[in-house]
């Protein structure tokens, strides 16, 4: 049989109440002084500033910001946004392909030499003349089909155009494309030179119809609203 120890007196459960509610107090006190501690340190690193944005030494409780939660209607709204966007891109693209020019001037220049009879030879070119450098533009859209050293012109560079023709850029000093690339008319591919059996800096330029005869480039370009 187990003896019970007799409950203590009254005056001593009451010592023992007053100190845990002290203990409490002072726990309380205690984690009070921590968080008012942190809060003072994070004021300290703002500059003095309390978390409502204000100076001063008021410390006020951080401000809670609402959230804006996405709703069906909101993503159906974005989605709307983001097509209509979309179709004001793809508008606007349409419109300037079909504004931008289709046909260039391959070069600027003097026209110094016609195609046909020149010196005992046959000419099957014309040639603008210019310094070293000027910049060569593709007469028309095209693809590169050679760019690089070849004789007579040193250098050359020929597009291949959609319908088959193909026009030559002879005596270039440094072209700027590369074969098999796609260029549009106005695009830069070369820089006017003085390479191969050249007189002087100038464009030999030169077109090939469809069937590969070089035809006169000057009614070629005048077709298509190029006066050289």
């Amino acid at each position: 049989m187990r003896h019970r120890l007799p409950p203590p007196p009254s005056a001593l459960r009451g010592r023992v109440v007053v100190a845990a509610v002290a203990a409490g107090a002072f726990a309380a006190a205690g984690a009070g002084q921590t968080v008012h501690a942190a809060a003072n340190e994070v004021q300290s690193a703002n500059g003095g500033a309390t978390f409502d944005g204000t100076g001063g030494d008021t410390l006020s409780a951080p401000q809670v910001l609402a959230v804006s939660r996405a709703t069906p209607e909101g993503a159906a709204e974005a989605a709307k946004l983001l097509r209509s966007q979309q179709i004001t891109s793809r508008r606007e693209a349409t419109e300037a392909e079909k504004n931008r020019p289709k046909f260039a001037r391959p070069a600027a220049g003097d026209f110094t030499s016609g195609y046909g009879g020149r010196w005992g030879r046959l000419h099957l070119g014309i040639d603008i003349a210019g310094p070293i450098g000027t910049p060569i533009l593709a007469a028309a859209d095209g693809v590169v089909k050679d760019a690089g050293p070849v004789s007579g012109f040193g250098q050359w560079v020929r597009l291949v155009h959609d319908d088959g023709t193909i026009t030559v850029y002879g005596h270039v000093d440094t072209y700027s494309v590369r074969v098999g690339q796609r260029v549009q008319a106005g695009q830069q591919i070369a820089r006017m030179g003085n390479r191969g059996e050249s007189t002087g800096p100038h464009l030999h330029f030169e077109v090939w119809n469809p069937a590969g005869n070089k035809i006169n480039p000057l009614p070629w370009l005048n077709d298509r609203g190029i006066t050289v």
